[in-house]
Protein backbone atom coordinates (compact mmCIF):
# COMPACT_ATOMS: atom_id res chain seq x y z
CA UNK A 1 0.00 0.00 0.00
CA UNK A 2 0.85 3.75 -0.42
CA UNK A 3 0.71 6.77 1.52
CA UNK A 4 1.14 9.50 -0.80
CA UNK A 5 1.11 13.23 0.50
CA UNK A 6 0.78 15.52 -2.55
CA UNK A 7 -0.28 19.69 -2.71
CA UNK A 8 -1.42 21.07 -5.87
CA UNK A 9 -1.96 24.71 -6.54
CA UNK A 10 -2.52 26.96 -9.63
CA UNK A 11 0.47 30.02 -10.03
CA UNK A 12 -1.02 33.38 -11.24
CA UNK A 13 -4.72 32.67 -9.92
CA UNK A 14 -3.80 35.23 -6.34
CA UNK A 15 -3.67 34.44 -2.83
CA UNK A 16 -6.33 32.57 -2.22
CA UNK A 17 -6.72 28.95 -4.28
CA UNK A 18 -9.40 27.10 -1.86
CA UNK A 19 -11.63 27.00 -4.61
CA UNK A 20 -9.02 24.85 -6.92
CA UNK A 21 -8.01 22.66 -3.86
CA UNK A 22 -11.40 22.22 -3.24
CA UNK A 23 -12.38 21.03 -6.73
CA UNK A 24 -9.30 18.52 -6.50
CA UNK A 25 -10.99 17.03 -3.20
CA UNK A 26 -14.04 16.53 -5.14
CA UNK A 27 -12.54 14.48 -7.43
CA UNK A 28 -10.60 12.44 -4.52
CA UNK A 29 -13.92 11.91 -2.74
CA UNK A 30 -15.42 10.69 -5.49
CA UNK A 31 -12.57 8.11 -6.25
CA UNK A 32 -13.21 6.25 -2.76
CA UNK A 33 -9.74 6.43 -1.70
CA UNK A 34 -8.89 6.73 1.93
CA UNK A 35 -7.92 10.38 2.43
CA UNK A 36 -6.86 12.74 4.97
CA UNK A 37 -6.88 16.89 4.18
CA UNK A 38 -4.60 19.17 6.30
CA UNK A 39 -3.46 22.74 5.79
CA UNK A 40 -0.94 22.03 3.53
CA UNK A 41 -1.86 19.14 1.50
CA UNK A 42 -3.91 15.58 1.03
CA UNK A 43 -2.82 12.44 1.84
CA UNK A 44 -4.33 9.37 -0.30
CA UNK A 45 -3.32 5.93 0.87
CA UNK A 46 -4.49 2.94 -1.29
CA UNK A 47 -2.51 0.67 -4.29
CA UNK A 48 0.18 2.60 -6.48
CA UNK A 49 -2.17 2.57 -9.36
CA UNK A 50 -5.20 3.87 -8.19
CA UNK A 51 -3.58 6.81 -5.93
CA UNK A 52 -1.48 7.68 -8.96
CA UNK A 53 -4.69 7.84 -11.39
CA UNK A 54 -6.18 10.41 -8.77
CA UNK A 55 -3.05 12.56 -8.65
CA UNK A 56 -3.21 12.43 -12.71
CA UNK A 57 -6.93 13.45 -12.55
CA UNK A 58 -6.48 16.39 -10.33
CA UNK A 59 -3.65 17.68 -12.05
CA UNK A 60 -5.58 17.24 -15.43
CA UNK A 61 -8.46 18.57 -13.74
CA UNK A 62 -6.36 21.50 -12.63
CA UNK A 63 -4.39 22.30 -15.90
CA UNK A 64 -7.63 23.21 -17.50
CA UNK A 65 -7.66 26.48 -17.02
CA UNK A 66 -4.62 26.79 -15.03
CA UNK A 67 -1.67 27.73 -17.03
CA UNK A 68 1.39 27.17 -13.99
CA UNK A 69 0.71 24.44 -11.33
CA UNK A 70 2.83 23.70 -8.75
CA UNK A 71 2.89 19.99 -7.43
CA UNK A 72 4.73 18.51 -4.52
CA UNK A 73 4.04 14.54 -3.51
CA UNK A 74 5.76 12.41 -1.32
CA UNK A 75 5.02 8.65 -1.20
CA UNK A 76 5.51 6.09 1.34
CA UNK A 77 5.40 2.40 -0.01
CA UNK A 78 4.83 -0.60 2.66
CA UNK A 79 3.67 -3.90 1.63
CA UNK A 80 0.92 -5.50 2.84
CA UNK A 81 0.15 -2.61 5.06
CA UNK A 82 -3.26 -0.73 5.27
CA UNK A 83 -5.14 1.72 7.40
CA UNK A 84 -1.47 3.55 7.99
CA UNK A 85 -3.42 6.97 8.01
CA UNK A 86 -4.28 6.42 11.30
CA UNK A 87 -1.75 3.67 12.63
CA UNK A 88 1.24 5.35 11.64
CA UNK A 89 -0.46 8.47 13.89
CA UNK A 90 -1.47 6.12 16.85
CA UNK A 91 1.94 4.53 16.95
CA UNK A 92 3.51 7.53 17.39
CA UNK A 93 0.50 8.64 20.36
CA UNK A 94 1.21 5.21 22.20
CA UNK A 95 5.31 5.58 22.30
CA UNK A 96 4.20 9.34 23.92
CA UNK A 97 1.42 7.64 26.11
CA UNK A 98 -1.09 11.15 25.23
CA UNK A 99 -3.14 11.66 21.98
CA UNK A 100 -2.20 14.30 19.38
CA UNK A 101 -3.64 16.99 17.54
CA UNK A 102 -4.67 15.90 14.50
CA UNK A 103 -5.31 18.02 11.08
Amino acid sequence: MVLCEFSMSPLQKGESVSKYVARSLDIIVKSGIDYRLNPMGTIVEGEWDEVMEVVTRCFNRMKQDCTRVSVSIKIDYRRGKKGRIESKIASVEKHLNRPLKKS
